[in-house]
């Protein structure tokens, strides 16, 4: 998914300043853009273009911490459900807490009835793991699937570089072959 073409701009433009490299370009773009009234992703409407997508599942939603996490996802164009945008992820030690993050549209999309299946797609981190843990621990008694990103060995690197967790998570999300 390439950037909708009023952030693509202001990226551009932003980059044209002294010391502002791509990276802090689109983390200032994305502070100044407005959030999209159903998922907090960026949006230049109401709605962001795939809240507008009618090709897409209103029964599956991808939980991501930031708006540039979304893109991650899009850039594999297999998922073609919906996203949640939290801004941010737990933190009790930076006094991050549920009433800091963007949770209550979630919630209420999936009390909504149509919601099958949430996948939280939080990173790695303590903070993304707890932040995967509370979320489930909403949604369970909603009878909703709850699903967790699989993690692990990077495809194209080798094994003797990766760490004990890395391995161990790698060997927890296998799948069939």
């Amino acid at each position: 998914m390439d950037y909708p073409a009023p952030l693509a701009i202001l990226i551009d433009e932003l980059r044209r300043l002294p010391g502002v490299g791509p990276k802090s370009a689109q983390r200032i773009a994305f502070h100044l853009l407005r959030l999209c009234e159903r998922c907090n992703a960026i949006a230049d409407q109401a709605l962001c273009s795939v809240c507008r997508d009618p090709g897409r599942s209103e029964k599956l939603i991808c939980v991501v911490e930031e708006p540039h996490n979304l893109l991650s996802v899009e850039r594999t164009r297999d998922f073609r459900g919906r996203y949640h945008v939290l801004h941010g992820a737990l933190s009790p030690l930076q006094g991050v807490g549920p009433e800091e993050l963007k949770l209550a549209g979630l919630l209420e999309r999936a009390r909504g009835g149509e919601v099958e299946e949430v996948i939280l797609a939080t990173s790695p981190t303590v903070e993304g793991e707890t932040t995967a843990a509370y979320i489930a621990s909403q949604l369970r008694p909603m009878r909703i699937r709850v699903t967790r990103i699989a993690m692990g060995v990077p495809v194209g690197s080798d094994l003797e570089w990766a760490d004990e967790a890395t391995m161990a998570r790698a060997m927890e999300g296998r799948r069939e072959y």
